[in-house]
């Protein structure tokens, strides 16, 4: 077979003249080939794949389109309905084969051996009653219409049943009393088979017309012997049950169910050698692609520390460009990061690794062991910054407002509502069912995030809430039970949801500015200085005084001030066009330092620097090129920022080459998700040398396939009591028993109504740019561009 797919390949080249099939060409297959003439050869050639077949006749071309392996190859293009009917085609071929050969077992006298398969049934002797053995017409075959795998199969004949194992019986018998089809069904009958069959052709009949198992539907695989063969491997190999929200986990079930009979067993030396080897070059090809915009758009090191949980400090340094993030390595830090100088020299290293010219920034955590090693990092290559995570930063500012003692007795109270529900079966079911399926607790991406997302979805199923407390399930099952007087008090409690509103217009700003500042959507830099205002100024506006909103806005100074001026920050916002018309009035000297900092560091020719000083006047100005075009106005919102400067920044070259170098970075060294990758297992001294090479290259397949899977805008399914997210929702779904006492219920995960969800992308209104550009208004650009800080003669923001 290899040897014809070979051939049939090399003649698809020539010149081909097509050539008319005739009248007589009965057989589906004939709706989906051309017959071609090239080099004085007639030819079948596919529709869908352009395949030509030498030989082999419709047959063979029909299992290329059943993509059925044996005979050709498979059709890599062909529709779905398409394939199914051929399938359904081969098999009824099969079925007529195998009544021939049943009708060539009858005795030589019996002439119903020699009856046509599209004669009517013969009478029978006595009665005139039909045979129960169905024949299929000749014209059935040809023209196709579906026929049932049981109609197509014969029956066993009595005096072999005690023989025939349970398996076969299933396979060959159909019921004996099933009555005579109607000329609606296309179904003809034929005498019984004789006793003296031999055994083993019926047998050899039977599986000619059983499909191979590997074809899901046709098989008799049904859905749910699929889930429990998949649950099995889970369970036995003790894969974590998250794998299942792999973006790889429906197509490895749809290659495996497309590859037709058998798919081959991989063994466990397969996936440690030639298939990791194939995705290793598969990985590195994809990132090859990453490197090559790395000199035009320049690029941030990300230094993602992190302690495992037997004590270890790793960093996994990563690559970002708006491409995409690329991992290069897991370091074992534990020593290094306990002294400035050797975590400089690990970052120095990796930044020659990397390349000088192409890298923008460094970005690492934000202790003074780090402030320290990137300050001496930037005296050693000038042309680059030291950058702060802005990301930990924020979160920082998130985790610091949860301990003020109001927002903290706040919290407290909302977990004892999640944490009463989530420990009921009845009040978990209760809750769907008047939230609508909805669930109290939201995903996010850290336990401090996760204490305000969690106010602002409870207080917006405010009414949900009090009707669900007040229903009669409720009053009688739940109101009895410990702790429910007190919770249902609290739901009930007005000054409760006051405050908790409180709490959610203080902090929404920051926890959107979180979700923008690690989205890879589009880079953040030119946003993250704007939403630090919009921030102080959403607290001062709720707060009023002075004396209110100041300890609020001591936090956000302190954690963003603490270690340096983040001239890339200001220069982004500078830059970025959305907030173009607020930078042509008064700028703070703060945010335009800033923007000379970068033009003196970043541009290390001082004829270039001259060039983007002028530049930097027509933009301010708009005396130059296209700024000032109604589709440049309009696409401000719309385009990316450094997009924007490529499309109208033709009249400034060096302020353009400039702008998307600083407007194409990010502003967070946070990785994605590390559960169940084996970085530590790679510093393990005891290992072989070969094998932890091997490690190293597992862990960079595994971790660029994370980071490429997150750049798809996937959202997961979210199970608020799963171990898998118990890092993140903390104590939200534990029994409160500071607030309660007594004996708590016992409860089943088998009592909870299970939600059916799956992978889905992100809903247009979770983008969070989008979002942030929606709230952008022209008192807000002029605010920020006058600055964050408090004004001691005016106490209005900025």
């Amino acid at each position: 077979m290899e040897a014809q797919d070979g051939e049939d390949a090399a003649v698809g080249a020539g010149e081909e003249e097509v050539v008319q099939i005739g009248a007589q060409k009965h057989d589906p297959a004939w709706k989906h080939c051309l017959m071609v003439r090239a080099d004085g050869r007639v030819r079948l050639k596919c529709a869908y794949c352009g395949k030509h077949f030498l030989g082999g006749g419709i047959h063979r071309f029909k299992e290329h389109l059943a993509r059925r392996p044996g005979n050709a190859c498979c059709c890599p293009k062909v529709p779905r309905d398409v394939q199914d009917t051929m399938l359904r085609s081969l098999d009824a071929v099969a079925a007529k084969k195998m009544q021939r050969k049943l009708a060539n077992a009858l005795p030589p006298g019996d002439m119903r051996r020699f009856a046509p398969a599209d004669a009517s049934p013969a009478p029978a002797a006595s009665g005139g009653t039909e045979s129960p053995i169905h024949m299929i017409p000749l014209n059935e075959v040809l023209d196709f219409e579906p026929v049932a795998l049981e109609q197509q199969r014969p029956p066993v004949p009595e005096t072999m049943r005690g023989s025939v194992s349970n398996k076969k019986r299933r396979k060959m018998t159909t019921n004996a009393s099933t009555p005579p089809l109607t000329p609606q069904n296309q179904q003809q009958h034929v005498p019984p088979t004789p006793q003296t069959t031999p055994l083993h052709q019926v047998v050899m009949a039977v599986d000619a017309v059983t499909p191979a198992p590997g074809h899901f539907g046709h098989a008799g695989f049904d859905k749910e012997q699929v889930s429990m063969a998949v649950g099995r491997f889970l369970y036995d190999a003790g894969v974590p049950l998250e794998a299942v929200n792999s973006v790889y986990f429906q197509p490895m079930l749809e290659a495996i169910a497309s590859a037709g009979g058998r798919p081959e067993v991989l063994s466990y030396h397969d996936f440690r050698g030639h298939i990791l080897k194939k995705s290793l070059d598969d990985v590195t090809a994809r990132l090859e692609f990453f490197k090559g915009s790395w000199t035009r758009t320049g690029c941030s090191v990300l230094a993602d520390e992190w302690i495992t949980d037997k004590g270890r400090t790793l960093i996994n340094f990563s690559v970002y460009c708006p491409e995409g993030t690329m991992f290069l390595k897991s370091v074992d830090a534990t020593s290094i990061v306990a002294s400035s100088d050797t975590l400089y020299e690990l970052l120095k290293s990796i930044v020659e690794e990397v390349g000088e010219k192409k890298v923008v920034q460094v970005i690492t955590n934000n202790s003074e062991v780090h402030a320290a090693a990137g300050k001496k990092l930037g005296e050693t290559f000038p042309t680059l910054f030291w950058s702060p995570c802005s990301f930990q930063c924020i979160d920082g500012m998130l985790e610091d407002f949860s301990k003020v003692g109001a927002i903290s007795d706040i919290i407290s109270n909302a977990k004892a509502i999640t944490g009463f529900v989530y420990n009921s079966a009845f009040a978990l079911n209760l809750m769907k069912k008047y939230l609508q399926g909805k669930d109290l607790l939201v995903p996010a991406d850290t336990p401090a995030a996760m204490n305000f997302v969690t106010l602002k979805n409870m207080y917006s199923l405010k009414e949900a809430l009090q009707a669900m407390v007040n229903s009669d399930e409720w009053i009688h099952f739940l109101l009895p039970k410990k702790g429910g007087i007190e919770v249902t008090n609290l739901v009930n409690n007005l000054q409760f949801w006051s405050s908790c509103a409180a709490v959610v217009h203080i902090t929404e700003p920051l926890v959107h500015l979180l979700k923008l500042v690690s989205s890879i959507k589009r880079p953040a830099m030119g946003y993250i200085y704007a939403g630090l205002y919009q921030a102080k100024a959403a607290i001062k506006k709720e707060l009023v005084s002075k004396n209110d909103y100041m300890a609020y806005w001591n936090i956000i100074d302190w954690r963003w001030d603490n270690q340096t001026p983040r001239p890339l920050h200001s220069a982004g916002f500078f830059l970025n066009p959305l907030f173009f018309d607020g930078i042509r009035g008064d700028v703070s000297n703060v945010i335009f330092s800033g923007m000379l900092d970068c033009i003196e560091r970043l541009v290390s020719d001082v004829k270039i620097q001259d060039k983007i000083q002028r530049e930097l006047n027509m933009y301010r100005n708009e005396t130059a090129g296209d700024f000032r075009r109604q589709m440049a106005v309009r696409s401000r919102r719309t385009l990316p920022p450094a997009e924007w400067w490529y499309t109208y920044g033709g009249a400034c070259p060096n302020l353009t080459r400039l702008a998307v170098r600083i407007l194409s970075q990010t502003c967070s060294a946070r990785g994605c998700d590390r559960a169940h990758i084996p970085f530590e297992q790679v510093h393990d001294e005891r290992m072989n040398g070969f094998e932890r090479q091997r490690m190293r290259d597992l862990t960079f397949v595994q971790y660029n396939l994370r980071l490429q899977q997150r750049q798809q805008h996937k959202v997961k399914t979210f199970d608020p009591v799963s171990v898998d997210h118990i890092d993140i929702v903390d104590d939200w779904v534990l029994d409160r028993p500071a607030l309660f006492s007594g004996l708590a219920e016992q409860p089943s995960w088998m009592e909870i109504n299970q939600s059916v969800t799956r992978i889905t992308p992100r809903e247009p209104n979770e983008d969070e740019f989008e979002s942030f550009i929606e709230g952008v208004d022209d008192e807000m650009i002029q605010g920020a561009a006058q600055g964050i800080e408090e004004d001691d003669d005016d106490p209005a923001c900025g």
